[in-house]
């Protein structure tokens, strides 16, 4: 009985243990992404103007001044990925050009120029949900 249980436990748990699990909303409505190997730093990505906003969050969720960390962002396939242009904004957030819909954005996130930089990536699918008005790539399933 107690490896039946396991089994099905497993197999339940089997999808977000490989990457297919909740899509996690930020504090101002945008998808989050883990930027830390400790969950202590968090990045929020939202569409504004066109554009994608990163914010910097904390493990608890609050804004974190920009100062000295650095983010990449490439998108494309893998045969011909593209490094879009990054800048700093007010110092709270980081904006660059949204990537073409259906294509993985990798975020590459770095405390510090000296640190060593922390991957993220997500799917920029711009369909509408199931639910009729959020975009999937920030539809909480």
């Amino acid at each position: 009985m107690k490896t039946k249980l396991i089994t099905l436990i497993l197999a339940l748990t089997a999808g977000s243990a490989f990457g297919h699990g909740e899509i996690k909303i930020g504090p101002n409505g945008g998808r989050v992404v883990e930027l830390s190997k400790d969950g202590s730093t968090l990045g929020e990505v939202s569409e504004k103007d066109g554009k994608f906003q990163i914010e910097i969050l904390d493990g608890k969720m609050k804004s974190v001044p920009l100062a000295d960390q650095e983010l990449t962002v490439t998108s494309g396939d893998r045969d011909n990925p593209e490094k879009l242009p990054v800048e700093k904004k007010d110092e709270k957030y980081f904006v660059a050009p949204t990537a073409k819909s259906g294509q993985w954005v990798i975020l590459q996130y770095k405390a510090n120029s000296k640190a060593k930089p922390v991957t993220a990536r997500f799917h920029y699918d711009t369909k509408v949900g199931d639910d009729g008005k959020t975009p999937n790539w920030l539809y909480v399933h």
